[in-house]
């Protein structure tokens, strides 16, 4: 049931909808998100998926415009290695008017709360141009491949799984959530 319920989401006050991965939390019950974001946690591991409605970048080319993106996000930082770029096929896409679509996969070395302890966290990126719009809708997905022992998220080996604990989400499960997002009301774009 609860799925059932998570398939058409609706984001933004029901100007998008999508289908979340399963089980999907949303972080602004829990703390503040910024106007421009939803985002949603994993019941029980660090993963997490975010939805940003960001200014279109005209003066960056489709094809670097995930990259440019990307380097907004991770900043300076040494540890961050891009992975894989290739273009999503923006017909198997739901979002209508999207003009070109990327998918970016990159490695990221993360502290969580500014601790010491650095988490290696693989992002995947999903960027879908809107320029009609002057939007660019960044989609990612947080998926934390190692957690350092001294990490406020290691469990040390003291905690067990609930028996019925949500597996783990995958980037199939982030693939339909980009190709499900559909734009219900425009005037969201002021």
């Amino acid at each position: 049931m609860e799925q059932q319920l998570q398939q058409g989401q609706e984001l933004f006050g029901g100007a998008f909808s999508a289908c979340l991965p399963p089980g999907s939390l949303d972080i602004s019950e829990m703390r503040q998100v910024p106007d421009n974001q939803e985002a949603f946690a994993h019941p029980s591991t660090d993963q997490s998926v975010i939805i940003e409605l960001l200014e279109y970048q005209a003066s960056v080319p489709d094809e670097n415009a995930a990259r440019y993106h990307f380097e907004d996000i991770a900043g300076t930082s040494a540890n961050t290695e891009i992975l894989s770029q290739e273009l999503f096929v923006t017909h198997l896409l739901a979002l209508e008017g999207c003009s070109s679509a990327w998918h970016l996969t990159a490695r990221q070395l993360v502290a969580k709360f500014n601790e010491e302890a650095k988490n290696e966290v693989t992002l995947h990126l999903a960027l879908l141009r809107l320029p009609q719009y002057g939007t660019d809708l960044l989609l990612t997905f947080n998926n934390p491949t190692w957690i350092h022992p001294l990490s406020s998220s290691a469990t040390h080996g003291t905690e067990v799984p609930p028996p019925h604990s949500q597996p783990p989400w995958t980037v199939e499960h982030f693939h339909t959530f980009v190709r499900s997002l559909r734009l219900l009301d425009p005037g969201i774009f002021g």
